[in-house]
């Protein structure tokens, strides 16, 4: 009898020490962990995933671990499934919460005990980590964390979505991510390719919007899980955000942003066309940029040298537009996209400016804005002029411009001194005249362009008439206007001596001159083409030309600066 005493007066001391009531009539709940956030606390019927290690009170003992068996346990609370302790000791658990639950018998094995494992009368200890909970009555919670201001348009059943997300479990374990992979996912909705949660968690979003979607397990992988990332029963969180949308039956869309007071023409099929662009996906990230390059996008219209999309959305345009343009992949690169550039099945946006545009079979057009109400003489070839003007691109801009010189600028028409287009403005004028040029590029530069004069590029030019000689054709220093003299030599020797020296010669010329009936070569020195002159009919080259040496010229060819 003295020595059972000790032994028992000794295991009195030992749950002394363990601190437990005695006897323990209900669990022991110590929360040694509680989370900061608790979204849901454990109820009656809700289904639970944890992970426990099972001790007995008496020595410490492990009698059972799901870490040990690298397995989760799931149950379900409050309907007997556990032992009466556990269900009381779960009850308002949140994620990732970690209790000790302590256990006594009645509410355990009790005085029978369980397979050898636990000993009858045990007191139970279970250290608890919460990871999961969900209702047979849950549905798919969504939280917006952003919304764009504007969302002309929202997902659907049928419309084929890109999304970047970051997976997790409702522990905040992760499990996948696209961004890891450095791409969209990729998919269409309603049509049975994702799980049913995610399916349903997409719909109503707009392009950049941000979500939270919590998918129970019985609409994400349920009972089976997914392989080694996602476990069984397991509330799945995504973390989404909508980089792009579209339905297959979508058409493009345009929308004027700008277009000019004045449009007198736009672009039709066969029109090459020069415009500046902006080009991005629809959550606004760039991909290119024609800005960027300093140099306009320059192409013909329907021809298919650009995405159907581009080519249908460049018809009907005006000088000066600009518009935005959505593309729907299928009118755009399709699934393949390009490159590491632009993703499969990407909607493309592009904001357009065009600066110009023109035909092949363009001639000049020419618009008088004044003409003078004396206009006797009108500009031609072979003219010598000095003009003002404006060189501007369509838009606008400025290239070159008379005002930047001390004096007009000067040209003979017909010497193929200024570009044809040019030329072509400033025939027909009267001093005084204004004129507004529009020069097509195959009138201009053309496909080169030249120093400060884009490739391709239609030219504006504003014009005024100041100053009008006319001229003599090309290889001429003299022509008659009308019939000269006949005989001539007579006409010449104004004195009778029957021999003409150069003074006397310079001032017949000048007498022509003066009453009209002849004319010099505009822009150059008097005495010089006279003297030219003077010197081919001076056949002998004595400094007088006598009536023997005009004859000669009817039995040779005239030469250019001959009478």
């Amino acid at each position: 009898m003295d020595l059972v005493r000790p032994s028992v007066l000794f295991f009195l001391h030992v749950l002394s020490v363990k601190c437990i009531p005695d006897p323990l009539v209900d669990v022991d709940v110590d929360r040694y962990y509680i989370p900061k956030v608790c979204s849901r606390e454990v109820q009656t019927e809700d289904f639970v995933r944890y992970h426990f290690n099972g001790t007995l009170f008496a020595d410490g003992k492990k009698f059972d671990s799901s870490h040990d068996r690298g397995k989760a346990f799931i149950s379900q609370v409050g309907l007997g499934r556990l032992i009466t302790g556990m269900d009381r000791g779960l009850q308002g658990m949140c994620v990732n919460e970690r209790r000790k639950i302590t256990i006594p018998p009645h509410l355990a094995f009790g005085s029978i005990g369980t397979g050898g494992v636990i000993p009858p009368d045990a007191v139970l200890v279970y250290d608890v980590l919460l990871l999961d909970i969900w209702n047979t009555e849950d549905q798919v919670l969504i939280r917006t964390l952003h919304k764009p201001a504007n969302c002309n348009r929202t997902t659907g059943a049928s419309d084929f979505v890109r999304y970047h997300y970051n997976g997790t479990l409702l522990s905040g374990e992760a499990f996948d991510s696209s961004y890891s992979r450095n791409r969209t996912y990729d998919t269409y909705l309603g049509q049975g390719d994702l799980i049913k949660g995610m399916d349903e968690g997409l719909l109503g979003m707009c392009v950049a919007e941000r979500r939270i979607v919590i998918v129970p397990p019985f609409l994400a992988y349920g009972v089976n899980g997914s392989g080694t990332a996602v476990p069984p029963q397991a509330t799945l969180v995504f973390e989404v955000l909508l980089v792009d949308l579209f339905n297959p039956k979508d058409d493009l869309i345009v929308e004027v942003k700008e277009r000019p007071r004045r449009c007198t023409r736009r672009t039709v099929t066969g029109d090459y066309i020069r415009y500046h662009y902006n080009g991005t996906f629809q959550d606004g990230t760039a991909f290119d940029s024609s800005y960027q390059r300093n140099s306009t996008y320059n192409t013909y219209v329907g021809k298919g040298y650009v995405i159907q999309g581009m080519d249908k959305a460049l018809q009907g345009l005006c000088m000066g537009e600009k518009r935005r343009i959505t593309v729907p992949p299928h009118m755009a690169y399709g699934e393949d996209g390009v490159g590491d550039i632009i993703p499969g099945s990407a909607v493309l946006v592009f904001e357009i400016h065009v600066i110009d545009f023109h035909n092949p079979k363009d001639p000049v057009k020419i618009k008088v804005t004044h003409k003078p109400q004396e206009c006797n003489l009108m500009s031609e070839a072979d003219d010598l002029i000095q003009y003002r003007y404006n060189c501007s691109m369509m838009d606008g801009t400025l290239l070159y411009s008379s005002d930047h010189y001390e004096s007009p600028s000067t040209t003979t028409l017909g010497a193929n001194k200024v570009i044809h287009g040019l030329e072509e403005g400033l025939r027909g004028m009267c001093v005084g005249e204004r004129r507004e040029a529009v020069v097509p590029p195959h009138w201009g530069h053309g496909e080169d362009g030249a120093g400060g004069v884009p490739k391709s590029a239609v030219l504006f030019f504003e014009l005024e008439l100041v100053e009008l000689q006319k001229g003599v054709p090309e290889g001429y220093m003299f022509v008659w206007l009308g019939n000269g003299p006949d005989p001539l030599f007579p006409a010449m020797d104004l004195n009778g001596d029957k021999e003409v020296p150069l003074e006397e010669f310079s001032s017949f010329i000048m007498i022509q001159v003066k009453e009209g009936k002849g004319r010099l070569r505009p822009g150059v020195d008097k005495d010089s083409i006279i003297k030219d002159i003077f010197n081919n009919q001076d056949r002998n080259a004595d400094g007088k030309i006598v009536e023997d040496e005009l004859k000669e010229q009817v039995e040779e060819p005239v030469r250019r600066d001959e009478l």
